[in-house]
């Protein structure tokens, strides 16, 4: 069976190359006559790879000397909790941005250890837009600013790093990571699920300026410190091996695709072809974000009537097209244009899309 164009947000896509060489090494790893996810991860081989992984992953986002890089076990999901477990020390509070779903279930996870403030809030927009920098309410004793860059569910993005003057920010960079340039400096913390842009589900990616290790709370389990994970290469309990190992075949990826300022280039051809299709339509597919932080990871579309969205979808499959639903809190569509994502499927479903809109429109 041929191979469909996978929009899904997640669990999506990885790049057919990275596929065909897990393939091909799944048996024989290296000439070892085992699989990767059957040898040590204290193993030599295993050790070379991860350190080759981290190596590649600090070129592509040149991350700074004085930053560690920590390969865990989880979701971002888990980062909700290690972040303030982690960061707030003898801070009382921390500042949270919200702009959707998932940077509010972050708040509400911090909450559980220490003092969270909202900061700004577009709950009021139903989360289409994003509020001005210059109405964020920032407290300067706050142990950390943490924001989502990419809204996965509502289709928002930041397409500038805030100018917070003083703040430590913290972004979850689960669905954005490596697909443009990043200046990792400005942060204090990044932090990214596997499974968007990087590799399997079950990984986290987690950068961290060496400054704020060590200020982890008692009651901090010890695998999910920071610090002693950062002192033992991130292998202070067995890793999500097959993951880290598949990530460092996607960072090769990108590293032979010409890194990430060409990356950024094709993501902006395959977000601009599709949204004008749909600011094209006259009305017949529809995007509620402001113009001005439309995402190009995810783009959520409805159609004007309703009642076509069965038909839509069972098209689309047929024609190859796989998860264009919606997340059930919004309904409608979404096509997701991480990296794997060819241009030549986005291409091919704008042509889909028309096609539908003049047999139906």
């Amino acid at each position: 069976m041929p191979r469909v164009y996978n929009f899904s947000a997640g669990p999506a896509a990885l790049p057919e190359p990275v596929l065909e060489r897990v393939r091909d090494e799944l048996l024989d790893w290296q000439g070892l006559g085992a699989s990767v996810v059957e040898i040590s991860h204290r193993g030599r081989p295993f050790v070379a790879a991860a350190e080759q992984a981290e190596a590649d992953l600090r070129e592509l986002l040149a991350i700074p000397s004085d930053y560690r890089v920590l390969f865990l076990a989880g979701g971002a999901q888990t980062q909700f909790s290690m972040v303030p477990l982690n960061l707030l020390g003898a801070r009382e509070s921390a500042d949270y941005v919200i702009t959707g779903q998932w940077s509010d279930i972050a708040r509400k996870e911090g909450e559980r250890y220490g003092r969270t403030r909202i900061a700004a809030s577009s709950a009021d927009s139903d989360f289409t837009t994003i509020p001005a920098t210059s109405d964020w309410q920032c407290d300067p004793e706050a142990a950390y600013l943490h924001y989502t860059p990419n809204e996965t569910i509502h289709g928002v993005e930041f397409h500038e790093v805030p100018p917070i003057e003083g703040a430590t920010l913290v972004a979850d960079m689960t669905s954005t990571i490596l697909s443009r340039p990043l200046d990792a400096s400005r942060f204090g913390l990044i932090y990214a699920g596997a499974q968007k842009n990087i590799g399997p589900a079950g990984l986290t990616v987690v950068i961290v300026r060496d400054e704020l290790l060590g200020r982890a709370s008692p009651l901090t389990p010890k695998v999910y410190e920071y610090r002693r994970q950062a002192d033992v290469g991130s292998m202070a309990n067995t890793p999500p091996t097959f993951a880290w190992y598949v990530a460092g075949l996607v960072f090769q990826w990108l590293k032979d695709r010409g890194g990430l300022t060409a990356m950024e280039a094709v993501n902006r051809r395959k977000a601009d072809k599709l949204y004008r299709v749909i600011d094209g339509s006259g009305g017949f597919y529809g995007n509620p974000v402001d113009p001005r932080c439309r995402s190009r990871m995810n783009v959520p579309f409805t159609l004007a009537d309703p009642s076509l969205d069965e038909s839509f979808l069972r098209e689309a499959e047929h024609n190859g097209f796989y998860a264009l639903k919606g997340h059930r809190a919004v309904g409608g569509m979404r096509a997701s244009l991480y990296n794997a994502m060819p241009e030549a499927g986005v291409d091919a479903l704008v042509d889909f899309m028309k096609h539908f809109q003049s047999i139906n429109g």
